[in-house]
């Protein structure tokens, strides 16, 4: 898969998240697990406008990752026991769109990291990954995959 990696200056998102700790091969079942913790905990408290799932990673050069899983909603939500506010960074990000199935997302990633590598800039912290929605054609999946770049 090819892909086009662009530059763009983007807002927080606000988020409900739950906070995991998970290994990388550990992560197909983490993600899916707590999107549904939220979107159990937006039902059953009526919260809307809900968006598109999201997944924020931080500490990607240790083995576990701590991960926030979780979905867009308003500036004004509000969480619940293991349901919080959260949102994705701000600032200046490179970003790349993954057609295809999740298990190729690494694909993605490491083209986004080739590209700040040729393009001297520097990856800042943490990255996410937004989730289209759902079809079960997995070749038509999409997931915008960002990584916050050095100032």
């Amino acid at each position: 898969m090819s892909y086009t990696v662009e530059l763009k200056n983007v807002p927080a998102t606000p988020l409900l998240v739950v906070r995991r700790r998970a290994a990388k091969d550990q992560l197909s079942r983490v993600v899916p697990d707590g999107c549904g913790l939220v979107w159990n905990f937006l039902r059953e408290n009526n919260i809307n406008p809900r968006g598109r799932n999201v997944a924020i990673y931080r500490g990607t050069g240790t083995p576990e990752l701590d991960v926030e899983i979780g979905v867009e909603v308003a500036a004004n939500a509000v969480g619940g026991g293991e349901v919080v506010l959260s949102a994705t960074p701000s600032g200046m990000v490179a970003t790349v769109a993954h057609i295809g199935p999740y298990s190729l997302l690494m694909k993605a990633n490491e083209a986004i990291k080739a590209w700040c590598d040729a393009n001297n800039h520097q990856i800042a912290g943490p990255s996410w990954e937004v989730y289209g929605h759902w079809t079960d054609d997995v070749t038509k999946l999409r997931t915008d995959v960002y990584w916050l770049l050095k100032s």
